[in-house]
């Protein structure tokens, strides 16, 4: 065998050497590459993963805005109403009534609420700075309040017609606070469409001594549909155009919008009352 030429074999080793530096470094490119592919794929895969969580919420969203939300009256015997009809009578029971107004009609001083039975800021005045106003002050024989309508919260006109009346038919028979106080007490969630026949009746029902077909008679009276119109014109001479809005002032003179600075505290209503029962 001839003898292998030394340079021929470094040639031989110096292209083995490269020959694995070259595949070092293929090798090493396939795992970048790998690497770069395996990050790809996860970030498809988060951003798949975002899109299909947007896509139940927006499938959730969609169905839980098409179904039409419901309110259940609480049954006139029912525990619940019992307790409802106990805080109402707790807070005007024994005080006079007269139509829309709540309160002795010598009272020195007149309070006009401007109210829509649906808003549920309403509620918050009803439920929180009213109940002590009633007893420092209507209780007393030094104010009586006047409720009258203003349609900001209710959606649709026919449906705020329909349910301030069947509170001021109870008016005929002395009850239209108590009735609106059932209102606001057990009142649903706005705009679900929750007033319907059923719940103007189950309230009626809740109503202490209530004689319910004259109540129902007297819904159709026009003169109710006259004073939503009177109410309107007036509480846009004064600018209001939210709900609850307020007018004070001595018993037959003028009347001067309310300040308050909170709902649920009376201090501001205090106040007023107070300043009018200085003048």
């Amino acid at each position: 065998m001839a003898p292998v030429d030394s340079d021929e074999q470094d040639l031989t080793r110096k292209q083995r050497r490269e020959q694995a530096r070259a595949d070092r470094k293929a090798a090493e490119a396939a795992v970048a590459a790998d690497a770069v592919r395996r990050k790809r794929l996860a970030q498809l895969g988060g951003v798949v993963a975002v899109v299909v969580v947007a896509i139940v919420i927006i499938l959730i969203a969609t169905s839980g805005g098409s179904s039409t939300k419901t309110h259940t009256i609480s049954n006139a015997s029912s525990p619940e109403a019992t307790k409802q009809v106990a805080l109402v009578n707790q807070e005007i029971g024994g005080i006079p009534q007269n139509g829309n107004v709540l309160g002795n009609p010598n009272a020195p001083v007149t309070m006009q609420y401007y109210g829509d039975l649906e808003c549920p800021i309403c509620k918050e005045f009803t439920l929180g700075a009213l109940p002590p106003i009633i007893q420092k002050w209507v209780r007393a024989g030094k104010l009586k309040i006047e409720y009258r309508s203003l349609e900001t919260a209710t959606r649709e006109p026919e449906t705020f017609r329909t349910q301030q009346t069947a509170a001021l038919a109870a008016g005929a028979q002395k009850k239209m606070w108590d009735y609106v106080e059932l209102f606001y007490h057990e009142q649903g969630e706005e705009d679900s469409g929750y007033v319907n026949e059923k719940y103007l009746q189950g309230l009626a029902q809740q109503v202490p001594g209530l004689n319910l077909q004259t109540w129902q008679n007297q819904r159709s009276n026009q003169t109710y549909q006259a004073q939503l119109a009177t109410d309107a014109q007036e509480a846009n001479s004064r600018g209001f155009t939210g709900t609850p809005s307020f007018l004070i002032g001595k018993t037959g003179g003028p009347l001067k919008k309310v300040e308050y600075t909170s709902l649920s505290d009376p201090t501001s209503f205090n106040e007023a009352v107070e300043q009018n029962l200085k003048a």
